[in-house]
């Protein structure tokens, strides 16, 4: 079984948006994210509208915006009018309808995007409490992602947590278990080889 890319995905792929010069990209975060959307297959439309549901249903807005901020290089800030985590999320979500609903003949996603990796909850909470240069409250919130949503998801943020701390390393074994997490979860080349560079071989 493969996933429909062998690249990220999903509520992960959007928050690699938010770099240092993301507004070059649109006006508006809402704006970036649906140019994007626009330009992409269905499945990807689908991808980040099932991780965004999940997020706003299963936890707190803090713990989302938490989520959000160690995934993003650079979000734009939270705590003003509809821009807690939880309503940035559904703003997200009602983007992916619009985009969706341009088409008439959608279909859903089957087999191995849809695998949410329960059998391997133990082993992803694991990996995220050894990553201990991410802040503890980093590491709390994916904790609770990966209990109260999917270990996938959470996986998937924690990489891009990872990858916005790039000053600091991983070791060899614990990308080795890293990507034995990605192939058990169906990911692409691509997904877990986006912290590579971060292994320290010495």
């Amino acid at each position: 079984m493969r996933r429909f890319s062998d690249f990220d995905f999903g509520v992960s792929w959007v928050m690699s948006f938010f770099h240092q010069d993301w507004t070059y990209d649109g006006p508006t975060a809402a704006d970036v994210v649906a140019k994007h959307l626009a330009v992409e297959v269905d499945d990807v439309a689908l991808a980040v509208r099932r991780d965004a549901r999940v997020l706003v249903d299963h936890l707190p807005s803090e713990t989302v915006e938490v989520l959000w901020t160690a995934g993003a290089q650079y979000m734009p800030g939270f705590g003003g009018p509809g821009t807690t985590g939880s309503e940035w999320t559904r703003t997200v979500v009602g983007l992916c309808d619009a985009r969706l609903s341009a088409k008439a003949d959608v279909r859903p996603l089957t087999g191995a995007d849809t695998e949410d990796g329960l059998a391997h909850r133990d082993a992803v909470v694991a990996e995220i409490e050894r990553v201990e240069f991410l802040p503890a409250e980093v590491r709390e919130a994916l904790v609770d992602c990966a209990r109260r949503c999917t270990p996938d998801l959470a996986l998937r943020i924690l990489l891009r947590a990872v990858v916005t701390r790039p000053y600091n390393s991983l070791s060899p074994d614990q990308y080795a278990r890293l990507e034995s997490l990605g192939a058990a979860l169906h990911y692409g080349e691509y997904v877990v080889d986006a912290v590579s560079f971060m292994v320290d071989e010495g």
